[in-house]
């Protein structure tokens, strides 16, 4: 790899070789139900809590994702999932029974693309296999930063709503038997902090509307 600024770019260019992405009920009758892999119609996914469902979205997204890159557990090098939970807690129960070597990243509404970009590098540093994940609640993080549900709280008609779901990708190295239908990742940007002066807590949109908005493909 090599750098230019900000800018990583790597000679193996890694391969995204499978992915996957669950959520909950009122994502998946939103516009884009149609291109999720599972969606919950419990909110809980049948555990006892909210944090326990997260785990339970992120552990299937996992796994979806694995199986449709045809790959196991075993074949992991490393996984690099976050969420939005105290010391990463809903990643740490969702892989406990996987069984691979885990490395827990926080970076709140960037921790897919800062998994994905860690596992690049990984890769790109000589590893085999890296898998890329993220998960968050909308009754968790609602509990984390603001109040419980049952505190009964008013929110403004114009408060974001923080998804529940989960997403997971696994990168691999680049091979003659992945190049073709693989999505190769060339490079990496990482971004500063710049505080543009958003006081409204509940419009996380106004927030994240101009980093997304200089998404290059």
């Amino acid at each position: 790899m090599f750098f230019n600024g900000k800018t990583v770019f790597f000679n193996s260019q890694p391969v995204i070789t499978g992915s996957a992405g669950v959520v909950g009920k009122k994502e998946g009758e939103g516009p884009l139900g149609s291109e999720f892999d599972a969606i919950f119609e419990d909110t809980t996914m049948g555990q006892d809590s909210f944090e326990l469902a997260e785990s339970a979205m992120l552990h299937a997204a996992i796994i979806r994702a694995l199986s449709n890159a045809g790959k196991s557990p075993s074949d992991v090098s490393f996984v690099m999932t976050g969420d939005l939970l105290d010391q990463c807690v809903g990643s740490c129960f969702a892989l406990k029974d996987l069984q691979i070597p885990f490395i827990g990243m926080y970076g709140a509404c960037s921790t897919m693309a800062l998994t994905l970009a860690n596992c690049a590098i990984t890769v790109d540093g000589g590893a085999k296999c890296c898998v890329a994940g993220a998960s968050s609640h909308f009754c968790s993080s609602e509990r984390q930063f603001r109040f419980p549900l049952e505190y009964g709280g008013q929110r403004p008609p114009t408060a974001q709503w923080t998804v529940t779901g989960a997403g997971s990708a696994v990168v691999e190295q680049l091979t003659d038997q992945n190049a073709e239908n693989s999505i190769k990742i060339k490079a990496v940007q990482i971004g500063t902090i710049t505080d543009l002066g958003i006081k409204d807590a509940n419009n996380m949109g106004a927030a994240m509307a101009p980093v997304s908005g200089r998404i290059r493909p």
